[in-house]
Formats: C-alpha cells, sequence, structure tokens
C-alpha cells in the first residue's frame, strides 16, 4: 500500500493508555537499568519514572497516525526521535494521547513520515510531546521536499563523561515487553530481518533509554526528573549483545552526546543532545 500524503495534519482521537509501577519498572529494566539504580526499579520508592518511558504511552497513538498514513511493519525504521517533558511522569495511571502526521518528506530511496504526539493525564496535565521520525522502505522519489537538516553535533573537546555497558543477547527481546511488538527485534524470518540485517536487530528506542540513563548518571547526579528534553538520531543499527558507549559533553543546560559501539567502532546515536535543568 503506498503511502497517502494527505494524511499531513491529520489529527488522531485522544488514545487512552493505562499502566502500573510494573510498566515503569520493565521499561527500565529493558533498557539496562541495573540494581545502583534502585529508584527506577522499585516500587518502594516510587518508583520514579525515565523521561524515555514517553515513548510507551504514546505508542499506541503512533501506531494509529502511522496506520492511517498507509505505513506497514515490514518496510520501516526509526529514523529519530525526541521526547520534550513538561511535568513529571507518574509512575501509575491512565494518559490521554493524540498524534498528528506532522509532514511525509521525501528521501529518493524512502521517505520519512514524522509524527507528533501530545499526552496528557486524567486531569489534563500537559505531561510530554514525542516526535518520532519513521523511514519507510521504498516509498521515495514521489516528488516531495527533503527533510530538513538536524542539529546536535558533539564538540571537538574530550567529554565530561563516558559510560560503557553491554547489552544481553535477549536485550531486545526484554525491551519489546513494553510494547513494540514488530518482529524486526525479535524473528529471525521476518523479511526486513532477512533482507536487510541477517539477525534481529535492537529496537533503536532501546538504545535511546541507554543513552537516558547515561544522562541522568553523568549530567543530573542520579535525578531523572532534571531532563527536560532528549533528541537523537539512529544513524547504525544495534545487535543485542553490543556493547553500547555513551559519551556527553555538558555546556550549560544542554548536553551533547553520543553513542557509539564497541564492536564495531560505530556511532548510533548522533545529532543527540538533552537538555536539563541546572
Amino acid at each position: 500500500m503506498a503511502l497517502d500524503l494527505t494524511s499531513v495534519d491529520r489529527r488522531t482521537e485522544p488514545t487512552s493508555f493505562t499502566y502500573t509501577s510494573k510498566d515503569a519498572i520493565l521499561y527500565a529494566l529493558g533498557v539496562g537499568a541495573t540494581r545502583d539504580e534502585l529508584d527506577y526499579l522499585y516500587e518502594g520508592r516510587g518508583p520514579k519514572v525515565l523521561p524515555s518511558f514517553a515513548v510507551i504511552p504514546a505508542f499506541p497513538a503512533l501506531m494509529r497516525a502511522t496506520d492511517g498514513a498507509g505505513v506497514t511493519v515490514d518496510r520501516v525504521v526509526h529514523g529519530h526521535q525526541k521526547v520534550t517533558v513538561h511535568a513529571p511522569i507518574a509512575p501509575e495511571g491512565t494518559l490521554l494521547t493524540t498524534a498528528v502526521v506532522e509532514a511525509i518528506y521525501d528521501m529518493k530511496r524512502m521517505a520519512q513520515v514524522v509524527v507528533r504526539t501530545e499526552t496528557r493525564d486524567a486531569a489534563g496535565t500537559h505531561l510530554f510531546d514525542t516526535e518520532w521520525g519513521i523511514l519507510v522502505l521504498g516509498e521515495g522519489g514521489f516528488g516531495g521536499e527533503a527533510p530538513p537538516g538536524r542539529e546536535g553535533t558533539a564538540p571537538s573537546r574530550a567529554a565530561d563523561f563516558r559510560f560503557e555497558e553491554k547489552t544481553s543477547p535477549e536485550q531486545a527481546l526484554l525491551y519489546r515487553l513494553s510494547g513494540d511488538l514488530n518482529p524486526l527485534h525479535a524473528d529471525p524470518d521476518f523479511s526486513l530481518v532477512k533482507d536487510r540485517f541477517g539477525t534481529p536487530i535492537l529496537h533503536g528506542l532501546c538504545t535511546y533509554g541507554y543513552m537516558t540513563r547515561a544522562v541522568v548518571k553523568g549530567a543530573c547526579q542520579g535525578d531523572a526528573a532534571k531532563i527536560r528534553s532528549l533528541t537523537a538520531r539512529f544513524s547504525k543499527p544495534v545487535w543485542p549483545g553490543d556493547t553500547l558507549i555513551t559519551e556527553g559533553w555538558i555546556e550549560g543546560s544542554t548536553v551533547y552526546l553520543r553513542t557509539t559501539t564497541r564492536e564495531r567502532g560505530e556511532a548510533v546515536l548522533t545529532q543527540a543532545r538533552a537538555e536539563i535543568t541546572v
């Protein structure tokens, strides 16, 4: 099915998402949290909620928007992600999310579908927004405009912090329990796996969660509530079992970021940065 270019500016109805502290804890485990980060893993301490968890309640609304645009799961990879936090995310609750297809860009051999979401709690408090850049393979060349450039290049000086963590071979199978069941991350016989990657790859959003945890530890003294926004481009795939190295450069309220893999020396998250409260 071809992309529906008329879906731009089309807004979904509010999508409800109910979650408990177990979901927040499962998410934290899925993005590599350890017992040294007990605030995010134990209900006796809240638990606190990582800001990147915002992608989980927003995901069903995203799917409604991309389905309406004619996007099918067998042709997509993740291009970029942004989360903007306006208020703390509670460890449980019912949230309402609306989504809109902001743009569909022509990248010649593929298209980029940009979806924005807005999430509020049951009282109407604006909690967070997300932006998703979804790359649809084989759907370019329709004569549309190219996507705009993105900012966030890391400085050339030595990083202010560096964290190295090895993912497990089962990392994608654990992360997908938070709600992203795309077979790209589990099924070796899935067409996109066989044609493009060889074996299932790690969710880009899982790597994004590892990056978030590095910001919490390296720039926020362990307090995730200091993060105001997070953005990153998914430059290269990550395979479960890879070792992720996240470096950060703190310049006032902006933290520039880059994540690479030890195994291949490739930058997998680029044009990445966080805005924090200082």
